[in-house]
């Protein structure tokens, strides 16, 4: 594993990318209500953070249940 992921807690790279998600969602609301057009690169950055976000997610909760599985199966 990497040494970010390792010095993270479990879940963590989930968190911070449903935030940056968040952000980026919230930037494109403002952009759009002030006429920009650079509301269209947000919005794409924050399909990018939630595809992140879930595959982070994804990917700590099948380390957690291989962690519970016992070692002979």
């Amino acid at each position: 594993m990497s040494a970010l992921t390792d010095r993270l807690p479990r879940g963590g790279l989930a968190r911070y990318a449903s935030v940056l998600c968040l952000l980026a969602v919230v930037a494109a609301v403002v952009s759009f209500a002030n006429g920009s057009w650079v509301g269209v690169l947000w919005v794409l950055l924050a399909g990018l953070t939630s595809n992140m976000a879930w595959y982070y997610h994804r990917r700590s909760r099948a380390a957690r249940t291989a962690e519970e599985a016992p070692a002979g199966e």
